[in-house]
């Protein structure tokens, strides 16, 4: 059942437990992964985009769920390990490797993990804007029209809440350093692309989930 308000104090349903967990996971992850670039035919697209629509995913299905309140605190909360992850990566960097560490892996993790302190800036504002504002879109979008066509603004909300991101993201990562109109087109196309080729259905995967856990006998 569909709820608007938050969990009563001192419950939290099943779904909601498992989705937090797992959205504090992608949030670490999906700075990982960016630091591949992958080809999707003649697409390409920095492959942390996967773990982020799947927090558009986990949050979109948290608020048709639970509410936009609820859905607001698990993006709120998700800065936790955001931040705790990028601290810990600064200070892995910064105490001296072993002397016993083969000096190409030592180079290959330093050159994956280190970023500027714009582009770490980029990612936390990026993150917090373009989360919000997918479950703000996306529940706007539900009070029009209703628990009905799910697929319509899970595909509206993420295709709306990337294009910020993406905005955000590069002009503060890279504006001043290169011309980024380009990469900011084609970082558009291929989020766009994957946001309604992605996100419907995996909404629908999750929030069939969440009432499959939230009905299993405790």
């Amino acid at each position: 059942m569909t709820t608007d308000t938050a969990p009563a104090h001192g419950f939290i349903s099943r779904s909601l437990f498992a989705f937090a967990i797992f959205y504090g996971g992608m949030v670490c992850i999906a700075g990982v992964l960016g630091n591949k670039q992958v080809a999707l035919g003649p697409l390409a697209v920095e492959a942390g985009i996967f773990a982020f629509l799947l927090l558009v995913v986990t949050s979109s299905s948290v608020a048709e769920l639970h509410g936009r309140q609820t859905a607001n605190r698990l993006v709120l909360w998700g800065f936790v390990p955001l931040l705790v992850s990028l601290a810990l990566t600064i200070v892995v960097l910064a105490v001296p490797a072993a002397a016993e560490m083969d000096p190409a892996r030592l180079s290959a993790f330093e050159t994956m993990m280190t970023g500027t302190p714009r582009i770490w800036l980029g990612g936390i504002i990026a993150y917090g804007v373009s989360t919000f504002l997918n479950v703000t879109i996306f529940t706007r979008l539900k009070g029009r029209e209703g628990s009905r066509l799910l697929w319509l603004r899970s595909a509206v909300a993420s295709v709306l809440s990337q294009i910020v991101d993406t905005l955000i993201f590069i002009t503060i990562s890279f504006y001043g350093v290169f011309p980024i109109g380009e990469l900011l087109v084609g970082q558009m196309l291929a989020k766009v692309v994957l946001s309604i080729v992605l996100v419907p259905p995996l909404i629908y995967i999750f929030v069939a989930l969440g009432r499959r856990l939230d009905l299993s006998p405790a």
